[in-house]
């Protein structure tokens, strides 16, 4: 059950609202079923941070002019195997998906595909474009860049940003690899979760504005988040930089704004890998061979305290199953934030229940 503070919303529920509210600021009926079908697939795998949350803050780049609802991505086909989508400022969710979209075609023909995606915004939780190579049979690769959050390693000021490396393969029997991590301690939408609901954060996740480690998520907005292990999280950032950014022809080098910043286009930067499995081995081989894997992963001996080994995708494929029986939880805060935007623009909004 949810906590006793959240509220559960069934899931058709939240995304029809989503739905609602996108198409009211002006988003095509197709391109509001794929950005909300995207959030809500973070809600329910547990990623609050990247879901219906996120809605608020899309709405007010729409309202300032700086995310154009409307705009419809074109793509140039430069090689038989590689092509670049220009995102033209719409929704990140539209462009990575036809980006993805376009890329397992050219792996369905070639074998692999590789898309860049410039003038882009951001797409939320990287995993529903995995999942998406996934439901087409392919492995898949999945970078993006994103607003300076980060320091470089030594230094303290931002520069780079939170940037998520996800990738994936299909299996068998066997539950799909699926990685999606921040290079930092942790996202910065869980500090601005945190901050929503009025909790502290962890002492090893950010610095406030002075360099001094903080538990207040307002303190950490205004100083620089933390990398995974040191340098080599630094590391990974400057990398998704370079396949994002420097490459793709969009924002680098701390030049994204980000999603809650309305003053200016976003410019995001992605670049999606499709690949199909059979290259080297036959499928059914292939998939065994992933179900193997998988295997030898969680039934492996455990750690002393430890009851079980999970794998990379499974406590989130688990939370889904949960919460599309539950429901989703959102804390009143949230749930008064989204009925504020759907009163703006003259739609139903959600109706609480007392429990």
């Amino acid at each position: 059950m949810a906590e006793p503070n959240l509220h559960p919303i069934p899931h058709t529920t939240l995304s029809a609202l989503v739905h609602r509210i996108l198409t009211a600021n002006g988003v095509s009926p197709a391109d509001a079923t794929i950005i909300a079908n995207c959030l809500i697939q973070a809600d329910l795998r547990g990623v609050d941070t990247h879901g219906s949350n996120r809605i608020p803050s899309y709405m007010a780049r729409i309202r300032q002019g700086v995310l154009n609802p409307s705009a419809t991505p074109t793509l140039t086909q430069i090689t038989p195997v590689v092509a670049s989508v220009d995102g033209r400022n719409a929704f990140g969710f539209v462009a990575a998906h036809r980006a993805m979209d376009h890329a397992i075609a050219i792996a369905r023909e070639f074998g692999i595909g590789f898309v860049s995606v410039k003038h882009s915004n951001h797409f939320g939780m990287s995993a529903w474009l995995v999942q998406q190579a996934v439901d087409a049979g392919m492995l898949s690769l999945v970078f993006t860049n994103s607003s300076p959050a980060l320091p470089a390693w030594g230094g303290r000021e931002k520069l780079l940003g939170v940037s998520p490396i996800a990738c994936g393969a299909p299996a068998g029997s066997a539950p799909p690899f699926i990685l999606d991590m921040a290079p930092s301690v942790a996202a910065r939408g869980k500090i601005y979760k945190a901050l929503r609901r009025g909790e502290p954060i962890p002492e090893d996740w950010a610095l406030d504005a002075a360099g001094n480690r903080t538990t207040d998520p307002a303190r950490a907005l205004e100083g620089v988040m933390l990398p995974i292990g040191g340098p080599k999280g630094s590391a990974l950032a400057i990398m998704m930089d370079v396949f994002s950014g420097v490459l793709s022809g969009s924002a680098f080098a701390g030049g994204v704004t980000g999603p809650y910043d309305p003053s200016r286009e976003a410019d995001v930067g992605h670049f999606i890998v499709a690949i199909k499995p059979d290259l080297f081995v036959g499928l059914e081989e292939f998939k065994s061979r992933m179900d193997y894997l998988y295997q030898k992963v969680v039934g492996g001996e455990r750690m002393q305290g430890v009851e079980r080994i999970y794998y990379p995708g499974e406590i989130e494929l688990e939370m889904k199953e949960r919460r599309l029986k539950e429901g989703i939880p959102l804390a009143e805060a949230e749930i008064r934030a989204l009925n504020a935007e759907a009163e703006r623009v003259g739609v139903e909004g959600l109706i609480v229940k007392d429990h």
